[in-house]
């Protein structure tokens, strides 16, 4: 019996019961005359048992399939809540283990317990103004607070962490796509980061859903970025424009562009050239493939996505600054959270960026490449820390 029935038997229970009643007042009704004979108040009450017992059960089958709706929702949030409590599990653990550290010595408030949480801070890779905003905040809570002992001081840090994190997190928006034509997405960031494999992640996601997806090869200076993008599109499904390599990465976007139109394609993701981020013609051919879009496209491209490797820490943080002085830079995708102990990166780019995390990857699987989720960062981070101060 499938999950379905068997959930649908608790919930009918009480409707079987009236079924049963109906059916003996039915029997009782047929066995005192026939139905030719029966008198026009007794068929009206019969038609209206019968509606009564259809309406039961209508509703029954709607809750039924609601509450299955219901749980298999609920299954898949709690999921979701492991994927980021598991991708974030280094991070967690590190940071619990420096405040610890932290702590182990403590005696009172002083300005060299500050200055311990500051490195500490800075060592996580919280960043430089998240770190100042922290230790003025603990600061003056210390006082507020009156704070004099250990377990007093473990709690207000780990509170101002969460409020600092909730805080400086820009509001999810999800990726913005083109609902009535072609979307296009453009993914930029240095070599090494794993532009070209979350554009196959997210490209399988968007097929999985239905969607005709184009890739385009726009890194033409690397010959294996060209044959690597290649290889995912067979893997995924997807077609792939490209040139030689040195070929004028404008033209394969404008390449792209040409197939995804006439392919009806949903979704256009262009890879782009990831040379040091302080190379000029780098950034010159960021703006020129940005002209060819729009000339096409006017509306487009619906997201700049920059791919940072979490584990570079406070580089990724300078290469993230660098691409948004040049680049119309629209969310951040922050790969290999599950390699970093230092999870602090998502409060530095929050608060010194002010650009949303649009996605994080947590290992090399194609469901590993997760939407963003606030809360769910939160406990992944934070969950270690708050369960010990209870």
């Amino acid at each position: 019996m499938s999950l379905f029935q068997r959930i649908k038997n608790v919930f009918t229970g009480q409707s079987k019961q009236e079924e049963e009643k109906v059916s003996r007042e039915e029997a009782e009704l047929s066995e005192e005359q026939p139905v030719d004979e029966v008198k026009p108040a007794e068929k009206e009450k019969i038609i209206e048992i019968e509606e009564d017992a259809s309406q039961e059960e209508d509703q029954t089958e709607r809750f039924v399939s609601t509450a299955v709706e219901e749980k298999e929702d609920i299954q898949e949030e709690i999921e979701e809540v492991k994927r980021f409590d598991r991708g974030l599990d280094k991070s967690s653990k590190s940071l619990k283990r420096r405040i610890n550290e932290l702590l182990a010595n403590f005696r009172y408030i002083d300005e060299e317990f500050f200055e311990d949480i500051e490195n500490m801070l800075i060592e996580s890779d919280v960043g430089f103004e998240a770190t100042l905003e922290i230790s003025d905040i603990l600061r003056e809570e210390a006082k507020i607070e009156n704070v004099r002992t250990m377990e007093d001081a473990e709690e207000l840090i780990v509170k101002t962490l969460v409020d600092i994190y909730e805080n400086s997190i820009p509001p999810y928006e999800g990726v913005h796509l083109n609902e009535e034509g072609l979307s296009v997405l453009l993914f930029v960031g240095v070599n090494g980061v794993g532009k070209t494999t979350t554009i196959a992640k997210l490209a399988h996601q968007y097929i999985e859903e239905g969607k005709k997806v184009v890739l385009a090869a726009g890194d033409t200076f690397r010959a294996g970025a060209i044959e690597q993008l290649h290889v995912w599109g067979d893997r995924v499904g997807a077609d792939v424009v490209s040139s030689e390599i040195g070929g004028d990465p404008a033209a394969v976007v404008f390449d792209g562009i040409k197939q995804a139109k006439e392919t009806g394609a949903d979704i256009l993701m262009v890879d782009t050239a990831g040379r040091l981020q302080n190379k000029k013609n780098l950034m010159l051919e960021l703006e020129k493939m940005h002209r060819v879009i729009q000339k096409e496209l006017p509306e487009a491209p619906q997201e700049v996505l920059l791919v940072l490797d979490a584990t570079t820490g406070q580089n990724a943080l300078i290469q993230a600054k660098e691409f948004k002085q040049t680049t119309d830079v629209t969310g951040i995708v922050l790969t290999k959270m599950d390699g970093t102990a230092k999870g602090g990166i998502i409060i530095a780019i929050g608060k010194e960026l002010g650009l949303p995390v649009k996605f994080v990857g947590f290992g090399e699987k194609m469901e590993d490449l997760r939407p963003f989720d606030a809360d769910n960062f939160a406990y992944g981070l934070f969950s270690d820390l708050i369960e010990e101060t209870v």
